[in-house]
């Protein structure tokens, strides 16, 4: 692949944006890679995928304008469904998703953040959605997950404004879940991963199904959703080993060797 990289260690996947010249950007031919990337990923094996971004200034500045500005309405359109199709598939991985964000982390940039299950980032990260500035709407999820993440008003005012946040207010907003200096970021994205690829891996991906699909019902639906992916554990060999670990007295179930 020309501008995905991807580095299979085991159980920690790491897949990095590498278009550095053009600050990682989007385009139709990086969004057709990353789906190929994906493909090649082996959810029997993968516990915790890392994405990033090479060079030390961009995570993800955001989808390619120069694709974007000749656009018709049609191709507009059809260029957001692949955008759509390809984050939403990366949310609903059934393992966990980080996102190290390493610098610029605009507009689709931003977005693609926004799907992993959980984002860090460095000091000099920045984040924003500035397609108002543009004339256009974000088209890869933006609008829909930034009101989830940091809640409605601050979602509003953020889109509206097309402003920029640096590193420090994106973790006040809850945003992103930590700030590390550049040259920790990857660091500190291994030792989270390699946490939680030290778990139990179906109750991580039974964790994130309940609450991926658990915060878009009523409480009740929520509920009983939660009840039955626990059921379910009992009947798995994670249940027993961890279980059996902790009356041992065992420091920590090796769910790694499995």
């Amino acid at each position: 692949m020309e501008y995905i990289r991807m580095e299979n260690t085991g159980a920690v996947a790491v897949l990095t944006v590498d278009r550095p010249k053009a600050l990682n950007a989007l385009n139709s031919h990086v969004l057709e890679e990353m789906n190929e990337a994906l493909d090649s990923l082996d959810p029997s094996i993968v516990r915790v995928m890392i994405i990033t971004g090479a060079g030390e200034k961009s995570f993800v500045a955001g989808a390619d304008i120069s694709e974007m500005c000749t656009l018709t309405k049609e191709q507009g359109s059809a260029f957001g469904r692949k955008g759509n199709a390809l984050f939403r598939r990366i949310e609903t991985l059934p393992f966990p998703v980080i996102a190290a964000v390493n610098g610029f982390a605009l507009g689709g940039g931003n977005e693609l953040a926004m799907c992993c299950d959980i984002r860090i980032c460095s000091e000099n990260a920045v984040f924003g959605q500035p397609e108002t500035g543009l004339g256009i709407t974000p088209g890869f999820g933006g609008t829909q997950r930034l009101a989830r993440l940091v809640g409605l008003g601050m979602a509003k005012q953020l889109l509206y404004t097309a402003r920029n946040i640096k590193a420090s207010e994106a973790l006040r907003i809850g945003l992103v879940n930590a700030v590390y200096p550049p040259d920790e970021l990857m660091d500190a994205a291994l030792r989270l991963a390699e946490q939680i690829a030290s778990n139990a891996p179906i109750a991580v991906r039974a964790c994130k199904k309940a609450v991926n699909e658990g915060i878009e019902l009523g409480m009740d639906d929520a509920a009983d959703l939660e009840v039955r992916l626990f059921g379910d554990c009992f009947e798995t060999e994670d249940q027993r080993l961890g279980m059996g670990s902790f009356l041992k007295k065992e420091k920590h179930p090796p769910y790694l060797n499995r």
